[in-house]
């Protein structure tokens, strides 16, 4: 039994050593055959090792590049923020009809005429003279010596502040000088910039100009430049005045000249009249009935002639009569933009023709005409209704606007008891002729281009 153990032992150890051997022969195999996959998960793991470390470093240059934009946006915003503010000292000097980068002016005065304007100037100049007189339009806080003589000091401290004055008042009688409707906020910035500069100027010698007299010498470039407005609103209103005294003198001309006609007219047919019942007295059978039938149309013309006469004198007893109108040119100011205004012409088409001349490339289309007993009264109330709508902000007497229905207008007129036709599409005769005109031509110039390009060879 013993022997047998150990045999069976024997052969157990032999058969384990076996395949141990055999398992060990399989794995170099193994390992001979997969050596490559073994150096490729070498060279995963260094890559790994890599990627983190390159990783880290692109963190790094990251970390350096944002801080580096951050360096150039605020060195950028520096730059610009140096850019306009140079942009903006150089624009005081510039003259730009189209630039008011500075803003609309605001007044600073409430005169009532430009005489009050000049009033008020002429008192701020001598109030600059007078500051110049006292001293007070410059500052030196030190007693300066010259060769230890304060006398030649004085007089050296004198002749700086007069240097300072001069160049100051030079800068401003060229701000005042060239003051517009456009650069006033400029100009204004401008005596600033030189009060300041020249103040600077004066800071070795601590000499000053004074806040007092800058605020003159604003004072001063303000009011040139607001009475000159007013002086321009003045002669608008002018304008506007001699427009309407030519008008009402047309009208009572052409009134005068209507009574005229009438009464020449009421005298004639009177004569006529006259004649023809004194000879229907000695006529008869077919003449008689001839003369009756003269008589009767005598009598109508002369009732017609003396209403006239009567229309006439009543027309120039009424001062105030007369026709608003309501135009459009689509031609020049476009689509729905409308010119609300007033004639007292006898013939208010003569009117419309005159503002149809040369300076509009196209004539206005009439939209409503309205009488009225007070047209100034009624042109008054059309132009409130459509306030909101101006097209000239500056200048209301323009009486252009814009956006506006004609049937808004219709409804207010038969709100005030007044009737009228509207017309509510514009003939604009010559304006759509031109357009036809235009889009013929355009379509000639396509088919010439189209009949080229057929013609044109082929490249292979």
């Amino acid at each position: 039994m013993v022997y047998s153990a150990f045999i069976l032992v024997g052969i157990l150890t032999l058969a384990s050593a076996i395949l141990a051997v055999k398992f060990w022969l399989q794995l170099r195999d193994l390992r001979q055959r997969y050596a490559g996959v073994t150096n490729i998960q070498d060279e995963i793991n260094a890559l790994i090792v890599s990627r983190d470390r390159s990783k880290k470093e692109l963190d790094e240059f990251e970390k350096s590049v944002q801080q580096r934009r951050t360096e150039l946006t605020g060195e950028h915003e520096r730059l610009v923020a140096k850019r306009d503010d140079l942009q903006k000292q150089v624009s005081l000097l510039e003259e730009n009809l189209e630039d008011i980068s500075f803003g609309l002016y605001k007044p600073h005065f409430t005169f009532q005429s430009s005489d009050e304007y000049k009033a008020a100037l002429e008192d701020v100049r001598e109030k600059e003279r007078q500051l110049i007189r006292d001293g007070k339009a410059s500052f030196c806080p030190v007693n300066w010596t010259v060769s230890n003589s304060e006398k030649a000091g004085a007089r050296m401290t004198k002749q700086y502040t007069k240097l300072l004055l001069r160049g100051f008042n030079g800068e401003c009688d060229a701000a005042v000088a060239n003051v517009t409707w456009n650069n006033a906020e400029r100009m204004q910035e401008r005596v600033r910039k030189s009060f300041e500069a020249l103040n600077q100027l004066g800071s070795v010698m601590q000499m000053t100009l004074t806040r007092e007299y800058l605020k003159l010498k604003l004072d001063e470039l303000r009011l040139t430049h607001e009475c000159e407005e007013k002086k321009h609103q003045e002669r608008e209103e002018q304008r506007r005045i001699r427009e309407q005294i030519r008008d009402e003198e047309k009208a009572q001309q052409e009134i005068e000249k209507a009574r005229q006609q009438a009464e020449k007219e009421e005298a004639d047919y009177e004569k006529a009249l006259s004649k023809a019942r004194e000879e229907a007295l000695r006529a008869t059978g077919s003449q008689l009935e001839k003369l009756t039938k003269q008589i009767s149309s005598f009598e109508a013309k002369l009732d017609e002639a003396r209403q006239n006469k009567q229309r006439a004198l009543a027309r120039a007893q009424l001062t105030k009569s007369g026709f608003v109108y309501v135009i459009s040119n689509i031609g020049s100011f476009g689509d729905r933009v409308f010119k609300i205004g007033m004639t007292r012409r006898l013939e208010p088409m003569d009117r419309i023709d005159e503002l149809s001349d040369a300076s509009v490339p196209f004539a206005f289309d009439l939209h409503a005409m309205l009488y009225s007993d007070n047209a100034p009264e009624l042109e008054t109330a059309l132009h409130k209704l459509v306030q909101d709508r101006q097209v000239n902000l500056v200048n209301p007497r323009k009486e252009f606007y814009k956006d506006v229905e004609l049937e808004e207008i219709e409804a207010f007129v038969k709100q005030r008891g007044l009737s009228a036709q509207f017309i509510k599409i514009p003939e604009a005769k010559e304006y759509r002729e031109t357009q036809a005109l235009r889009a013929q031509r355009a379509m000639v110039e396509q088919n010439g281009q189209a009949q080229v390009a057929v013609q044109q060879p082929v490249s292979v």
